[in-house]
């Protein structure tokens, strides 16, 4: 393993340009990667980041049981390890991108759902020697150039700052937004069964409403049966796109902000997401993850929506639901950090986002020292609560009862810095967008307690913010 001990080129730009702007300007860089706390509170929402053009990257089309998806991508971090300079966003250049849900048939034998129409790689990420980064709470803007892949010291300095005053001149070039986006050209493409949405426009489900609750009824029949505590079931969403990636990412910004948005613009095909689930994050080898179970819809009035907390506060079904992948999480991470190190600092907290309400919870740990970040990762994905409890055989039941794979819903998008610093998303409320169409899972936790026609319409509260953004 080599270290790297040079310093990136960084410059602070005022005035900061707003996140939206700056992605404007470099829409048309490949392979760019947004990741946006477009909902800024505390403990999270702090930080933005934007990058693009990748000095290198790597694909994986399709998982295969026993494939190390991991092993070039890891290799590259370890040429690259240095210390962060301090004071600055914590993500200062590195390894990102997508983590789809399959990939976790490379370390379980789960098997694949019948149909798969966008054909997404299971994982796409890249190396990205520069990265804009802004600090909401600081009210920032930072451009970081590394100067990667060049490791002679003269050739990349000089190589950090042409980079850095190429990305400014793009910026330079930053101008508003149009409002004339057009509808992305639609390919004819063979769907899985597709069945009207109620009364939405255009947006058809993999379900019509009673075939949802049968299988939701087919869970809680596995439930009692004893092959599962919970199973996340989802339905997956699907209309035409009716403009253009990232003008769909404006205005989901918008109407539904989040702390763990993201825009990713691969090749042909993206994710706009609102996310608002931290997957995994990393700190000096302490590892926090903090799973969301148990949703109510937003209401209009200030006391009824302090009601709707209160209820869900208290809620036996739901936070029978949280406190079951909780503590799958400390098994999950107890694999990989040090023993008795795992704690739940936060149990059951209420969260409100601009359409719903969330229970959450925050599990930490100590990373053991001979364990890897990519060890945390394949310990640890998918996200349990995003599968259920026991895992392996709750994603069995995924696959069987959905007719689509999941693709990148479910999956991450992550950044790896130099100094070994992680952030993630659990990818819900997500987009994902290729030859003209849009598909978005909504799904929940399925549990003894459930009712199927509340379960259907929870995934109905989860998909209004992004039908929204329609």
């Amino acid at each position: 393993m080599t270290t790297s001990s040079q310093q990136p080129f960084v410059e602070q730009l005022d005035p900061a340009l707003d996140v939206v702007t700056a992605v404007r300007a470099l829409a048309h860089w490949p392979r760019l990667l947004l990741l946006d706390s477009a909902l800024q509170r505390q403990p999270v929402g702090r930080y933005s980041f934007l990058t693009a053009d990748p000095v290198a990257h790597w694909q994986l089309d399709a998982p295969r049981y026993g494939l190390d998806p991991f092993a070039d991508v890891s290799a590259a971090w370890e040429r690259w390890q240095g210390a962060a300079v301090p004071g600055l966003p914590p993500f200062q250049g590195g390894i990102a991108g997508l983590l789809g849900y399959e990939l976790g048939q490379c370390w379980e034998r789960i098997p694949s759902a019948v149909h798969n129409e966008f054909q997404l790689p299971v994982m796409a990420v890249g190396l990205y020697d520069w990265v804009l980064a802004w600090d909401h709470f600081a009210g920032t803007l930072w451009l970081i150039s590394q100067g990667w892949p060049e490791t002679d010291e003269d050739r990349r300095s000089r190589r950090a700052a042409d980079r850095l005053h190429q990305v400014k001149t793009e910026l330079s070039k930053a101008v508003p937004a149009s409002d004339s986006s057009s509808p992305t050209p639609r390919m004819d493409l063979s769907f899985a069964a597709q069945f009207p949405l109620g009364e939405t426009a255009n947006v058809t489900s993999t379900f019509t409403r009673d075939e949802y609750l049968r299988n939701v009824a087919r869970v809680i029949e596995y439930i009692y049966a004893g092959d599962v505590f919970q199973a996340n079931l989802s339905q997956r969403l699907l209309a035409p796109a009716p403009c253009p990636s990232l003008e769909l990412f404006a205005r989901l910004r918008t109407v539904n902000p989040a702390p763990f948005a993201a825009l990713m613009q691969w090749d042909d095909w993206s994710i706009v997401s609102a996310s608002p689930e931290r997957f995994l994050c990393v700190t000096d080898g302490e590892v926090e993850t903090r799973p969301i179970k148990g949703t109510r819809q937003r209401k209009r009035g200030p006391e009824a929506d302090l009601f709707t907390r209160d209820e869900l506060r208290e809620s036996d079904k739901d936070q029978a639901e949280n406190v079951m992948i909780v503590d799958l999480l400390r098994n999950d991470l107890s694999r990989v950090c040090q023993p008795n190190s795992i704690r739940v600092p936060q149990l059951c907290t209420v969260e409100s986002y601009e359409t719903v309400q969330h229970l959450v919870s925050e599990v930490r740990g100590q990373l053991r020292q001979e364990a890897t970040i990519w060890d945390l990762f394949r310990a640890t994905f998918p996200g349990g609560s995003i599968t259920g409890a026991p895992k392996v055989r709750a994603m069995e039941i995924i696959a069987e009862l959905e007719p689509t794979v999941r693709g990148p819903y479910c999956g991450s998008l992550f950044y790896v810095g130099p100094d070994g610093r992680i952030d993630s998303n659990l990818l819900i409320r997500t987009f994902v967008q290729r030859h003209g169409w849009l598909q978005c899972n909504v799904g929940g936790g399925i549990v003894a307690q459930s009712n199927p026609a509340a379960e259907y319409e929870e995934t109905l509260t989860k998909a209004a913010g992004m039908l929204k953004a329609l």
